[in-house]
């Protein structure tokens, strides 16, 4: 699983010309699931490193401009769409392979699992993409700020 964590004043999502989802001051995380993902993801070591790290990471400014506090301690928002292009292979050629992403079926379980499990630990208002369609994002990235995770580096 790869998170890419967004620092945003705030966001929101389109899809079929309607908005699904929109955020002030928090997180934009687009989350991709990659082959080696499966049903044994959700409550591993990793899994639960990951979903601290998205609502405990020290990324928003104290009063002194440090990065000293959460999205915990602001009470920010999050905002989270699925991107199964964070799995692209650009090494050969000038056309991307995602053969390295999750089969739609347990992308799409994992992502609602996603979902869930962050839910109760979200200090402020979530939102979210729907899986699989074409999606817009409005957002402003506050920094900017982007930082991504990577479940292989915390398995």
């Amino acid at each position: 699983m790869r998170l890419l964590l967004q620092r945003v004043t705030r966001a929101e999502v389109r899809g079929e010309g309607e908005v699904l989802g929109s955020i002030g001051t928090g997180l934009l995380v687009l989350a991709g699931f990659g082959k080696d993902d499966g049903p044994d993801l959700p409550g591993s070591r990793a899994w639960t490193t990951l979903l601290n790290k998205v609502v405990d990471l020290r990324i928003f400014p104290d009063a002194e401009g440090r990065f000293n506090l959460s999205l915990k301690d602001i009470a920010g928002d999050l905002l989270l769409v699925s991107q199964f292009t964070l799995y692209a292979d650009c090494r050969r050629g000038r056309r991307p392979s995602f053969s390295d992403a999750a089969e739609p079926e347990i992308a799409s379980r994992l992502f609602d699992r996603l979902v869930r499990d962050l839910m109760p630990l979200a200090p402020g208002q979530m939102a979210t993409g729907s899986f699989g369609a074409d999606m817009l994002l409005d957002f402003v990235n506050w920094g900017p700020v982007t930082i991504l995770l990577d479940s292989a580096d915390f398995a």
